[in-house]
């Protein structure tokens, strides 16, 4: 069962997924700079997303073996409204760091500590 070859479906949708939800968490590891942090975990957030309107979606309410319906899309905006709310939030704590420290190195944030 060769994905290529295969009309687009729900597997396909997964895979996109969970390549960017892999890509995302090694953007968390790897990445010294909270921008690139940020990144990686919106990059997670989306590939949740993608998993839960592909899973929500019509493809598999034709064969019945879903009972998750439009679910996934409203699991997918309540998810994007609190991407946005996180991403206002922690740029401002970044955009507070830097003005304190004149770097967003992660690495320095142990002086944040009571």
């Amino acid at each position: 069962m060769d994905l290529l070859t295969q009309p687009i479906g729900v597997a396909h949708y997964m895979v996109v997924g969970a390549i960017m939800f892999t890509c995302g968490v090694v953007c968390m590891a790897v990445k010294r700079n909270a921008l690139g942090v940020l990144m990686g975990i919106e990059l997670v957030l989306n590939g949740a997303n993608i998993n839960f309107v592909a899973l929500g979606s019509d493809f598999l309410h034709t064969t019945g073996s879903s009972s998750l319906g439009r679910d996934g899309s409203l699991f997918a905006l309540f998810v994007i409204v609190l991407a946005a709310a996180e991403a206002a939030v922690a740029l401002a704590i970044v955009l507070n760091f830097y003005n304190n420290h004149a770097t967003v190195d992660v690495d320095r944030a142990d002086e944040l500590k009571g």
